[in-house]
């Protein structure tokens, strides 16, 4: 049975969108039967993704065809797939009120900085996007070290906040 994994931040731009990227690169590496979303609260309107995490992400193998920002309603929908976990990236998701996602996943928090605030040119927000998708990156491989599908949920939440403080 697939494992779903909603990661969110708020615009569903960059941060979130390198963290699907990962995990579904990872999973699909590491033949796991793990599906990796992401979602925003307030997502761009055109669906746009932060054209530097495209770029970490292409740089880093990972295929860049279906990445797009999209509200976290639709997780929230009748039909949606079933989340074992949802994980927010991004301290004002983190923050916000999040709707009811059937299932009532294991819900946790990862911060990470917004690379798209790097002080400096292209050149220093390039940086800061691949140092973001390697910690997320890195992230998503012990995440998927995790038997998701056996885990009773309390242990599923615990391994994964600790996971959030490595």
């Amino acid at each position: 049975m697939t494992s779903h994994i909603l990661i969110l931040c708020t615009h569903n731009s960059a941060r979130s969108v390198l963290a699907e990227g990962m995990l579904g690169h990872w999973a699909r590496r590491l033949g796991r039967d793990v599906r990796a979303h992401s979602a925003g609260s307030t997502p761009k309107a055109d669906g746009r993704v932060n054209p530097f995490a495209l770029e970490a992400l292409a740089a880093a193998g990972v295929d860049i065809a279906s990445p797009r920002s999209k509200s976290w309603d639709e997780f929230a929908a009748p039909g949606a797939p079933p989340l074992a976990a949802v994980i927010t990236v991004c301290d004002s998701a983190a923050k916000e009120a999040c709707p009811y996602f059937p299932g009532a996943p294991v819900q946790v928090h990862w911060g990470y900085p917004d690379p798209s605030n790097a002080d400096g040119g292209d050149d220093a927000k390039r940086r800061a996007f691949e140092l973001t998708r390697q910690a997320l990156g890195y992230r998503m491989l012990q995440l998927l070290a995790l038997p998701i599908e056996t885990m009773p949920r309390e242990a599923l939440r615990s391994s994964l906040i600790d996971i959030g403080r490595s």
